[in-house]
């Protein structure tokens, strides 16, 4: 049956545990915020090489219809030979470079997009650093009456990629950080009375993103001590330890996996509030003006989602790492030589944090360790940025205003109409 005939998952409130009907929410009344719950008594996981279809119990969509007929699986590697450089027998790299988008991205699009259209929404305002916005940009065009107003900093401009296309509004914001943005396109929305997707609070965002984790458990042949990713708000993370909760529900895995968060020592402002033993993130921890090589990871400010981080964290009994510049290139250079996999900055940082962790002796270099490579630099198309419809931006006060040609507040129904 496509629709199911029964309800097999719940959307409630983390703290009041209210529970909401199948619509879009974010945040609770009480301050919590929405997640689902399935009864796994009733998961089954369909003999299936398609994740969508494979794991479609374990996915807030009940329309199974509106789920991808297709995917693409990506290759779980023993990497024997770079392990044997490090030290480390039982490293293991899930490499997502080889998505559509080159991103682990593309999952999350995937089924964040299902869960907006059939919570009713059909046009929405999101922001990026780049490979969201690129894997929504891709992943929109199934859905051809859904509609996207796009909000980008100007210094991730050129990684956001696709060709012009009429479901899609692009404001990008001069001299913005990545904060800044977010915070443009919940004012848009606000203004003209549209949904704001919020990221990490986006429960189909989560959701998708576990499914890394979900498909490597079918491939890997030993339990995972370890889950390895480089983080900016750690949603990735914050899905895969709840992908991995279930797992264990349903008697697929033996033990729940210690997770490493990863930072870049340029903006690492949940890892210094871990290091220095923070339960929230201060005002010394955040980073105003982010800049660092690993660019889709430059998240200065992530004050709301820390707290959360850091109690899934704390139950793996994990651990946070900051990397340095020279060790994320050592990093990457180390897995084009061994393994051949040419993985960004950002999905270099995960494993240099994971051998730092393991030289320093804080983590046991004989344990098993599963590495997020959470995607590839997708090769500059001067064609996509040509046929992309930009809407600049700029400051005046504490907002964002048109450059040229238009007078009043962006975000405006008559802005929004052009």
């Amino acid at each position: 049956m496509t629709i199911e005939s029964a309800p097999r998952m719940r959307i409630a409130c983390t703290e009041c545990q209210r529970s909401f009907e199948q619509k879009y929410v974010t945040f609770c009344e009480c301050g919590g915020y929405a997640e689902v719950t399935y009864d796994l008594s009733r998961v089954k996981l369909v003999v299936s090489d398609n994740h969508f279809v494979r794991f479609r119990d374990l996915l807030p969509i009940r329309d199974t219809r509106l789920l991808p007929d297709q995917a693409t699986r990506t290759e779980l590697v023993h990497a024997k030979r770079l392990g044997a450089v490090l030290g480390m027998s039982r490293l293991y790299l899930k490499d997502e470079t080889t998505l559509p988008t080159g991103t682990t991205k593309d999952r999350m699009a995937a089924i964040a997009l299902a869960y907006l259209y059939e919570a009713g929404i059909r046009t929405f305002c999101t922001s990026s650093t780049g490979n969201s916005s690129t894997a929504f940009a891709r992943a929109v065009r199934r859905f051809p009456d859904m509609k996207m107003f796009l909000f980008t900093a100007e210094s991730f401009h050129h990684r956001v990629n696709y060709r012009d296309c009429d479901q899609i509004v692009h404001y990008v914001l001069r001299d913005a950080t990545f904060v800044d943005a977010f915070n443009q396109a919940s004012v848009f929305a606000k203004a003209n009375g549209l949904a704001s997707e919020r990221g990490f609070f986006n429960i189909g965002r989560r959701e998708g993103l576990k499914l890394c984790y979900l498909e490597a458990m079918d491939q890997a042949s030993e339990p995972m001590d370890w889950y390895v990713q480089a983080v900016s708000s750690a949603m990735g993370v914050a899905g895969v330890y709840k992908g991995a909760k279930e797992l264990k529900g349903l008697g697929k895995i033996s033990r729940l996996p210690k997770l490493l968060c990863v930072q870049q020592e340029s903006c690492a402002p949940m890892a210094k509030a871990w290091l220095e033993g923070a339960d929230q993130v201060a005002p010394e921890h955040i980073v105003h003006h982010p800049q660092g090589i690993a660019e889709a990871i430059l998240r200065g400010d992530p004050s709301k989602v820390y707290p959360i981080i850091r109690s899934i964290v704390q139950e793996s009994h994990g651990a946070f790492e900051i990397a340095s510049e020279s060790s994320i290139r050592e990093a990457r250079d180390l897995l084009l030589e061994h393994e051949n996999i040419d993985a960004c900055f950002s999905a270099s940082a995960a494993l240099a944090g994971l051998i730092q962790g393991v030289r320093t002796g804080r983590i046991p270099a004989d344990e098993s360790f599963l590495v997020n490579l959470t995607g590839s630099d997708r090769p500059f198309d001067p064609d996509q940025t040509k046929h992309q419809e930009i809407r600049w931006l700029v400051r005046s006060g504490d907002q964002f205003v048109p450059e040229i040609g238009y007078e009043g507040t962006a975000g405006s129904r008559e802005e929004q109409s052009r």
